[in-house]
């Protein structure tokens, strides 16, 4: 869903992380920002500046893909009967 007033604090930062995996044009046009990405990524810092959120860039925000994730060892026994 589009929006037509940009938007701010933390809105903008869910609507970024909800589209993030879109990309960010589509990020940006979502939150109310249309084209234009320089104004989307200050807001963004202006946004996580004040919740104290270190933020470098709008990829900070997109989580990773779980197969992109350290999903840890799995230790299972090979059969039922070794319970």
């Amino acid at each position: 869903m589009t929006t037509l007033d940009p938007l701010h604090g933390a809105e903008l930062i869910d609507c970024a992380r909800a589209n993030g995996t879109f990309g960010v044009q589509v990020a940006a046009e979502r939150c109310g920002y249309g084209h234009s990405l320089e104004e989307f990524e200050q807001a963004l810092k202006q946004a996580c500046d004040s919740i104290g959120v270190e933020f470098r860039g709008f990829n900070d925000l997109v989580k990773p893909l779980e197969s992109e994730q350290d999903l840890g060892v799995v230790i299972a026994p090979d059969t039922t009967n070794q319970l």
